[in-house]
C-alpha cells in the first residue's frame, strides 16, 4: 500500500502542480492588483459586521469554518515536514505560497458565493457547483465532487487524527498494546480514537449550524492559545530571531538539501495547511450570508494570513530556535543535519513537541497532544462539512437515499482507523487526496477566468460601490453578464421590485443556535 500511493503522489505531485500553484497565485495576485494588499483593512471590516440567517452562517463563522479546515496537523505536524524533508528554506516557500494564494483564495470562494444555491433551507456551494454553472461541464464537476469526497471522506480525517493518537501516544505513554481484527495497537491509540469518534459523531448529526457554532468558539480560542505560546519562546530567544530568520531566507535560494526540495516541500505543505487552491475553503465560503459575493472572497483570503503567516511562522520559529529538527538527505537513513535522534519521524507533532519541551519544560508534550486535538479535531468537522456539500449536490441528479448517513458512519471509521495507523501511509494518502482536489479546482477556476472572468468582475463591481459610497451592497450578475448565478438574479429581482423588505428581513433574522 505504502508503495503504491507513494508512486500516486510522484505523479500528482510532480514539479507541474507545484508550479501550478505558485503560478495560480500570482496570476490571480497580477489580476485582481494584489487584492490581498490592497483589501487588507476591508477584510477585517466585513469579518467583524457580518451576520447569519435562517439559511445561512456569519461572514465570521464561515472564516471560523474554513479555518477550522485550514488550521490543523498542518500546522503543527505540517511545518515539521517541511523542515525535516526540504530544510528551514521550505518555511520561505510557505510564505510565497501564502502571500499569492491569498489571491486564489479570495477567486474560488467568490466563485462559491456567486454560484451558490439553496438546498433544503441551506446555502450549498463549492467548486463542483461554479464548475457546472460557470464551465458548463457537469462531468468535469461530478469528478471533482466524487474525488473530494473520497478525499475529505475518507483520506484526509485520518491524517488529521493520526496526529492527536500520535501526540497523545507521546505525552502520556501508551500502555499495554491490544490485539484487535485490524492489528496490534496500544490502548493509547483506540481510547483516542473512540472517544474522538464519539465526540465527532455527536456534532455532525447536529448538521451544519452546530459545526458553525462549534467551531466560532473554538478555532479563535486554539489558535490565539497557540500563538501566545510561541511567542513566548520567541521573546525568550529573541536574540536568536534574526539569524533564523537570515537563515530561512537564504536556505530558500541555497539549501542544504537543495532548491527543488525546499520549493516542493515548501509549496506541498504550505498547499496542505493554508489550502488556496485546493478547493475546501469555498465550500464554507458559500454557506456565509452576504450582500455581495466579493465581501465572502475579501474574508476568505484574510484567512491564508492567519493560518501560514501566523499559525505557521510559529511552529516554525519554535523548532528552529530550539533547534529540535533533522533535515533528511536524499539516502535512506542520511542526515544533512541532525540535531536530534534518529529515530524521530519528521511525519508528525515530535518536533513541534520537542521544541516547547525544551523551552517550557514539563509543558511540550501534553500542550501539543490538546492543541493537536483541537486544530485536528475542527479540521475533521470541516472536511466532513466538504464531503457533505458534495454529496448535496451529487444528490441533486442522483436521487439516493442514505448517502448522508453513509457519509458520517465512513467518516467516523475513517477517523477511528487513521487514529490507529502509522502516521507515514496517512500522510501519503492525505497528500494524494490534497493533491486531486488541487489539480481539479486549480484548473477549474483558470478555464473559468478565461471564459467570462466571474470573480474578476464581482472585484470590479464592489470596488465601484464603494467609491459611491454605499450603505446597502447590491449584485446584479445579469447586469455584469454574469450567467447561471440563480441565487443572486432572484434575490436582486426581489430587492429591485421592493418584495424583499419583508423576505429579507426575515432570512435577516438571528437563528436560534442549536446547542453545542
Amino acid at each position: 500500500m505504502q508503495s503504491l500511493v507513494d508512486f500516486l503522489n510522484g505523479i500528482i505531485w510532480s514539479p507541474v502542480l507545484i508550479y501550478l500553484c505558485l503560478g495560480a497565485g500570482l496570476f490571480y495576485s497580477i489580476l485582481t492588483r494584489f487584492v490581498q494588499v490592497r483589501h487588507f483593512f476591508e477584510m477585517w471590516r466585513l469579518l467583524l459586521s457580518g451576520k447569519s440567517s435562517t439559511k445561512g452562517i456569519s461572514s465570521f463563522q464561515a472564516l471560523a469554518v474554513s479555518l477550522s479546515g485550514r488550521v490543523g496537523t498542518g500546522n503543527i505536524a505540517g511545518v515539521a515536514a517541511a523542515i525535516g524533508f526540504g530544510g528551514p528554506g521550505a518555511v520561505f516557500w510557505m510564505w510565497v505560497v501564502a502571500f499569492f494564494g491569498a489571491a486564489t483564495a479570495y477567486t474560488e470562494s467568490t466563485l462559491a458565493q456567486i454560484y451558490k444555491e439553496e438546498d433544503e433551507g441551506e446555502f450549498r456551494g463549492g467548486p463542483a457547483y461554479y464548475i457546472e454553472k460557470a464551465m458548463g461541464q457537469k462531468w468535469y464537476a461530478w469528478i471533482f465532487a466524487i474525488a473530494t469526497i473520497f478525499a475529505c471522506g475518507v483520506l484526509l480525517p485520518g491524517v488529521q487524527s493520526n496526529s492527536i493518537g500520535n501526540a497523545v501516544e507521546a505525552a502520556f505513554g501508551s500502555g499495554e498494546m491490544i490485539e484487535t481484527a485490524i492489528g496490534t495497537f496500544s490502548f493509547a491509540k483506540i481510547f483516542t480514537g473512540t472517544v474522538i469518534s464519539i465526540i465527532l459523531g455527536f456534532i455532525i448529526f447536529g448538521g451544519v449550524k452546530r459545526i458553525a457554532n462549534f467551531t466560532q468558539i473554538v478555532v479563535p480560542f486554539m489558535a490565539l492559545a497557540y500563538i501566545i505560546t510561541a511567542f513566548v519562546i520567541i521573546l525568550l530567544n529573541i536574540g536568536e530571531v534574526p539569524r533564523i530568520f537570515s537563515m530561512i531566507v537564504s536556505d530558500a535560494f541555497t539549501p542544504m538539501a537543495g532548491i527543488g526540495a525546499a520549493i516542493g516541500w515548501g509549496v506541498k505543505r504550505g498547499v496542505y495547511s493554508n489550502e488556496a487552491g485546493q478547493g475546501t475553503g469555498p465550500h464554507a465560503a458559500a454557506a456565509a450570508n452576504v450582500d455581495h459575493p466579493a465581501q465572502q472572497g475579501l474574508v476568505q483570503s484574510f484567512s491564508i494570513y492567519i493560518d501560514t503567516l501566523l499559525v505557521c511562522s510559529a511552529t516554525a520559529f519554535m523548532i528552529l530556535i530550539t533547534g529540535a529538527y533533522n533535515v533528511h538527505g536524499g539516502a535512506e537513513g542520511a542526515f544533512i543535519i541532525q540535531n536530534i535522534g534518529a529515530d524521530i519521524s519528521a511525519n508528525g507533532p515530535v518536533f513541534t513537541q520537542m521544541a516547547i519541551e525544551s523551552a517550557l519544560p514539563g509543558v511540550g508534550k501534553p500542550f501539543i497532544a490538546i492543541a493537536l486535538f483541537f486544530f485536528a479535531f475542527t479540521t475533521i468537522l470541516a472536511y466532513y462539512y466538504i464531503a457533505e456539500t458534495n454529496i448535496a449536490y451529487i444528490r441533486r441528479t442522483l436521487k439516493v437515499n442514505g448517502l448522508m448517513f453513509m457519509l458520517k458512519l465512513v467518516l467516523m471509521a475513517a477517523v477511528f482507523y487513521g487514529t490507529v495507523k502509522t502516521a507515514g501511509l496517512a500522510w501519503a494518502m492525505g497528500d494524494v487526496g490534497v493533491g486531486l482536489m488541487a489539480w481539479l479546482n486549480i484548473v477549474g477556476i483558470i478555464i473559468i477566468f478565461f471564459m467570462s472572468k466571474p470573480a474578476l468582475k464581482a472585484l470590479k463591481d464592489y470596488e465601484e460601490q464603494q467609491k459611491q459610497g454605499v450603505t446597502e451592497y447590491t449584485f446584479n450578475p445579469i447586469k455584469l453578464g454574469i450567467k447561471g448565478a440563480t441565487y443572486w438574479e432572484e434575490r436582486y429581482k426581489r430587492n429591485s421590485g421592493g418584495q424583499t423588505k419583508a423576505a429579507d428581513k426575515e432570512e435577516s433574522k438571528p437563528v436560534e443556535q442549536p446547542s453545542t
